[in-house]
């Protein structure tokens, strides 16, 4: 079995690797770093298993040299900075290079971002769908908007020039309305934002009875760092939020999966402050319509009670008048009729008095005796029957001419 010096075997390799890759070739790989130096761009390739958890299966280092750098940034713009991003899955032309010191490297010639804009598509439209399955898409738009937002809860880089634009917007409105703002920072690209931006959800989830609304703020950037916004574990938290989610990522054109669950997405921060002023615009526009309304309604009610006011006071002075002047008649009429009425009154009572007095004189005792009646008392009571005196009782009996005396000495 021959030996080879390190230098030997070394040498054999790159002539063995020369030999069968003399020119390009594309591969298929995801970018794991990227770290630029001196105007190179240093980049370590891998490959994963088909699971999402798998371990990485190969792993190689690239380079992109300055020279290619700057051809392909005049082809591709800024398009080469968003496809050579940690976490893209790239194809590349490559040529492979074996160095007897430096090892394997593979040197980056070109790009083809229609392969990464087409995988990223084609996850995208895979995690539309199962929201769709979950039925998340509509969920948060289904929450009932307060009508006055004031607590908003945003999300965004601190630094990031759409959330200094947004809070600008909000304290700075032509209306005076005032806005408490509490921020949650997260990374809004890169390969930080999921797991910041599920933090940041997370902990305004906790606070959710705290806030009106909550605001996720970008403002501008390259197109492929939106994918972040389309992954399926933040959007999922983000459609069950317990509260409506506004999204300002900050893009005209393009659309992420979060836009779509969101309650409402806009297309810049400063567009979301205002929707914001505009919603309570909206509501202060509705007071002041009511208000006015209420005002309208008032001032008809008081007209038309003021006109039924004047129409029962008009009808009570004539009512008031027609009652005087019948009464006024009935006691000119009593006045007239009053004279006879006592006459009359009075000849009848004279007739009632000379009744009784005859009838009185008809009764009197005397009137009595007179006609041949008398009158018996014993001890000055009158003797009605004889079981009222006995024996030996004096009597007087009274006649029309006088009083005889006399004594009892027996009953029959």
């Amino acid at each position: 079995m021959p030996t080879y010096s390190l230098f030997d075997l070394q040498e054999y390799i790159r002539r063995v690797l020369a030999l069968n890759f003399s020119g390009t070739l594309w591969v298929t790989a995801e970018v794991a770093q990227v770290s630029p130096s001196r105007g190179h761009l240093f980049v370590e390739l891998v490959q994963k298993g088909p699971e999402a958890d798998s371990p990485l299966v190969a792993q190689v280092s690239a380079v992109l040299w300055q020279r290619d750098y700057q051809r392909l940034r005049l082809a591709l713009g800024n398009v080469l900075d968003e496809l050579l991003a940690d976490g893209r899955e790239v194809r590349l032309e490559v040529r492979v290079d074996y160095h007897e010191r430096y090892g394997l490297k593979l040197v980056i010639t070109d790009a083809d971002p229609a392969f990464t804009f087409g995988r990223l598509e084609l996850q995208r439209r895979q995690t539309i769908e199962t929201l769709r399955e979950q039925g998340l898409l509509g969920k948060n738009r289904a929450l009932p908007l307060p009508r006055v937002l004031q607590q908003i809860a945003v999300i965004s880089s601190e630094g990031a020039a759409g959330f200094q634009d947004f809070r600008e917007q909000l304290t700075q409105n032509a209306f005076g309305y005032a806005f408490q703002c509490r921020f949650f920072s997260s990374a809004v690209q890169g390969d930080r934002l999921e797991s910041e931006m599920l933090a940041a959800l997370d902990a305004v989830a906790m606070q959710a009875g705290r806030f009106d609304v909550v605001v996720i703020l970008r403002g501008g950037g390259a197109r492929l760092d939106l994918a972040g916004f389309d992954s399926p574990a933040l959007c999922q938290r983000a459609a069950n939020l317990p509260i409506p989610l506004f999204t300002g990522i900050g893009h005209d054109m393009d659309e992420t999966v979060l836009d779509l669950v969101a309650w409402s997405a806009l297309k810049t921060p400063t567009a979301v402050a205002d929707f914001l002023v505009q919603h309570n615009l909206f509501f202060e526009n509705e007071i002041l319509r009511l208000a006015g309304q209420t005002r309208d309604t008032a001032l008809g009610r008081l007209k038309r009670n003021a006109l039924e006011l004047a129409q029962l006071e008009t009808t009570t002075h004539w009512a008031v008048q027609t009652q005087l002047r019948q009464a006024s008649q009935q006691l000119a009429t009593l006045e007239t009729a009053l004279p006879n009425l006592l006459r009359q009154r009075l000849l009848r009572a004279n007739t009632q008095l000379d009744q009784a007095e005859a009838l009185c004189a008809a009764l009197h005792p005397d009137a009595v005796l007179r006609r041949g009646f008398s009158i018996t008392r014993q001890a000055g009571k009158v003797v009605t029957g004889v079981e009222d005196v006995r024996a030996g009782d004096v009597l007087e009996t009274q006649l029309k001419d006088g009083t005889l005396v006399s004594e009892i000495r027996g009953k029959s």
